[in-house]
């Protein structure tokens, strides 16, 4: 998946890299999801063909329908009963996100296969929730589209439970009594989903239209027996919910970050890293000012090509309050990513640098205070004298799809590191857990080099062999990360790396950081996180 035409690649804890909507998910229910939620078009035809090969359908003509049809629905069904989150339960509803548009050639099959799926599942099993656009043209909202949609999908076999119509405004009562009289359905289940501040507000306008009770309703989920326990928690996590996203109309205060990266074009290349910022800012009581700077607009050669580009990217750097410099692959922008974090460690500005980001500060140390002016990374220059980063030994080099040191990972904080801002946020934990992508890592021939001039590797892997964190005594904060903190942020529990990066730039860096170990003096010994704290097990 290209990110500057599909958007980031999310990295779930058993290595899985999927789509970035599961982070969606993620993130709003506080859930843990697998590889095996993903589900797509070449992993369907793989699983069938795998059991033609191995004999399964002898006798039979493999067909798309029913085999490849089945296939999906008994993926799903047995997806649906694998437990996400601390309670090893086994989840009550499942979400099933078809994507695409209906009438596509890829999502045919699928289509198909949910049709079967309702009825297999039964009456009172299975509800289905259209999303539809509602086009405002000359200030007319218009339902034309939406009524063809329902008709087309309608056509497939699958008849709407719930229309949620998108729109850039609130919708009319006359646009959604329209679209419940020529869609077949009641007003009430017609979702008006318009625009709202933030996405955050979105569950707040959907409970107000009584989405609850509607899937209730349809679902008969007042026969579910619901621990009291969980019931309390879900109670508090709204309420909490409600109040932190509620504030961000009232906050005045803003805190802006440069965000240093190479595909800038598209934003949702960097989501995850945009919603980790977003909820250390929340945490912070701060409104976040992202400052979009494209790498290479850094670089020298742009002073000569483009002067105005390059003076506006610097003038962006020295009025950020932060400069993060995020995960990417190969060589261009790099230099201009050297400069900003060089900028940011002399002129003692907060600095986050994740995976990629993190070796970038390893290469600017090297070349400016150890003195090797050629020092790099061996993915910019296979063939540097000093190769401060090099490529994983175990990592194969012929084959570049799914080799990356993936997935959930144990970090090591060293001995001697307990003045470490960054291991303050995590509660003084000896030991966390985050999740990784990457194939290069910092050369150990050059640790000790690089610890001898005040570069402190602070975190390293289990076997004390990787470099996993990096942070500088003498600076506000300066840390880098080999992991994607950003993976497991969640609204009520930002990122510790981002939390304590916002923190730093917006100058309560000291406050958050006595929040965290309280909080963990409660929660961190006998309590469990993906949405379960403060239930104990």
């Amino acid at each position: 998946m290209a990110p500057t035409e599909h958007g980031e690649c999310f990295v779930l804890d058993d290595g899985g890299e999927v789509d970035l909507d599961l982070g969606n998910y993620e993130r709003y229910l506080n859930i843990t999801l697998t590889r095996e939620s993903n589900i797509t078009t070449g992993k369907i035809y793989q699983h069938v063909i795998a059991k033609e090969r191995r004999g399964d359908y002898l006798g039979k003509t493999v067909q798309v329908v029913p085999h490849l049809t089945d296939a999906v629905q008994d993926w799903i069904e047995r997806v649906a009963r694998i437990p996400v989150d601390d309670t090893k339960e086994c989840p009550d509803i499942c979400i099933i996100e078809l994507g695409g548009t209906v009438g596509d050639i890829e999502s045919a099959p699928f289509i198909e296969a949910m049709r079967q799926l309702k009825r297999r599942a039964g009456k009172g099993n299975f509800a289905q929730i259209h999303v539809s656009l509602v086009p405002v043209i000359a200030g007319e909202q218009k339902t034309k589209p939406t009524q063809q949609a329902i008709r087309d999908v309608g056509r497939a076999g699958l008849v709407p439970d719930l229309i949620a119509c998108r729109c850039d405004v609130p919708l009319e009562t006359s646009t959604i009594e329209k679209i419940a009289m020529f869609c077949q359905v009641e007003p009430e289940q017609v979702l008006a989903v318009h625009n709202v501040h933030t996405t955050y507000h979105v569950p707040l306008l959907l409970e107000k239209q009584g989405i609850l009770k509607t899937l209730g309703n349809i679902l008969n989920l007042d026969a579910v027996t619901k621990s009291q326990s969980l019931v309390e928690l879900g109670q508090r996590t709204w309420k909490e919910w409600r109040n932190l996203t509620s504030q961000q109309e009232r906050l005045y205060e803003t805190v802006t970050i440069a965000l240093v990266g190479k595909y800038v074009n598209l934003h949702d290349s960097y989501l995850s890293t945009i919603k980790a910022l977003e909820h250390s800012a929340m945490r912070c009581g701060q409104k976040l000012n992202l400052l979009w700077i494209d790498a290479s607009d850094l670089e020298e050669e742009t002073r000569e090509k483009r002067p105005v580009d390059f003076h506006k990217a610097w003038h962006c750097i020295c009025t950020a309050q932060g400069i993060l410099v995020p995960g990417g692959f190969g060589e261009r922008g790099i230099e201009g990513m050297i400069a900003a974090a060089k900028y940011a460690r002399e002129n003692k500005r907060p600095y986050l640098g994740i995976c990629l980001g993190m070796q970038i500060a390893v290469v600017e140390f090297a070349r400016n205070i150890c003195g090797l002016p050629h020092a790099a990374s061996e993915e910019v220059r296979a063939n540097a004298v000093d190769k401060v980063v090099i490529y994983m030994p175990e990592i194969d080099k012929d084959k570049l799809g799914g080799t990356m040191r993936l997935g959930l990972r144990p970090t090591i904080f060293q001995e001697g590191s307990e003045w470490s801002r960054l291991r303050k946020m995590y509660g003084e934990s000896s030991q966390i857990n985050e999740r990784h992508r990457h194939r290069y890592e910092v050369n150990p021939a050059y640790v000790e080099r690089l610890s001898e001039k005040g570069f402190e590797f602070i975190g390293k892997d289990d076997k004390g062999e990787r470099m996993e964190i990096i942070e500088l005594k003498d600076h506000p904060w300066f840390v880098g990360v080999q992991f994607h903190p950003e993976y497991l942020s969640r609204v009520l529990q930002p990122s510790k790396p981002y939390l304590g990066f916002v923190a730093a730039a917006a100058g309560c860096l000291e406050k958050v950081t006595a929040d965290c170990l309280r909080d963990y003096g409660v929660h961190g010994v006998d309590g469990v996180t993906n949405g379960l704290n403060g239930v104990r097990i």
